[in-house]
């Protein structure tokens, strides 16, 4: 689906037209300035308007969840942060909030609530499994049914959430079996971004941890790797270009596997 198709309206343009929307999409930093994530968000986006989704998003008003300050061991400005959005969000009656992103999913699922933000958070894959089991969004050949795929398991919605089966279950629709891992669900292996540590120097140490998960990935012989964040997104593509297998394997996110390709 192009760009200019994406039908998107703001959080305030829905108020000034006295209504509010059943979800807020909170699009997360990687999805609004990463130039690879925008197009996961561009994806999920097509999703929502095929499968009639009512939604909003924050635009210039979204601010970062506080996930990276939280990890990183600066609570105070988490808090600061998370107060300001909280605020932001009520302010708009937002009572649902979609996300793309398992961090911050988990931020605003498990931490939120001890500030007074208390939301049904849902990732984009529960959304996505529960259009696709409502019969809401009706999949088409997306044109990776033949191809071999093994999936990712993300940190912050896998072991630390317990969500393993959505993602699953959203491939299963398409037609897709999964060629698991050795380390997967609740004995997954982290793509070496969690705890804020895609934003610092590697530690000292053998291999670097996205190195290690790319291998383990790529020794299943996949055509596509398929996750729901985009920071394992950008990792696991590293390790793609790492072992000079770019041009033979794809690193998709789930939303992206549901858009039909041109």
């Amino acid at each position: 689906m192009s760009e200019n198709k994406l039908h998107v309206k703001t959080m305030a343009e829905w108020a000034a037209e006295g209504k509010t929307p059943e979800y807020l999409y909170w699009v997360g930093c990687m999805g609004s300035y990463d130039d690879r994530a925008k197009k996961i968000t561009k994806s999920f986006v097509s999703l929502l308007n095929k499968a009639g989704v009512e939604f909003g998003v924050l635009g210039e008003e979204e601010s970062c969840s506080g996930d990276p300050a939280k990890r990183a061991g600066n609570e105070f400005l988490f808090q600061m942060q998370a107060k300001m959005n909280i605020e932001v969000l009520n302010g708009y009656g937002v009572k649902k909030i979609i996300t793309t992103c398992p961090h911050c999913y988990n931020t605003f699922k498990n931490e939120y609530p001890d500030l007074g933000g208390e939301y049904e958070v849902v990732h984009h894959s529960e959304l996505l499994e529960k259009l696709l089991e409502e019969k809401k969004l009706d999949i088409d050949e997306s044109g990776y049914a033949d191809k071999k795929i093994t999936f990712h398991d993300p940190c912050y919605l896998g072991r630390a959430n317990g969500q393993y089966e959505a993602p699953r279950n959203v491939l299963k629709h398409s037609g897709i079996s999964i060629i698991e891992m050795p380390h997967h669900r609740e004995n997954s292996v982290c793509c070496g971004a969690g705890g804020a540590q895609m934003f610092k120097e590697a530690e000292n140490q053998r291999e670097e941890i996205f190195v290690y998960r790319t291998r383990e990935a790529l020794g299943t012989k996949p055509d596509v790797i398929v996750t729901a964040c985009a920071f394992c997104n950008t990792m696991i593509t590293d390790g793609v270009k790492h072992f000079n297998k770019e041009n033979e394997v794809k690193v998709l996110d789930l939303a992206e596997i549901l858009v039909k390709k041109e």
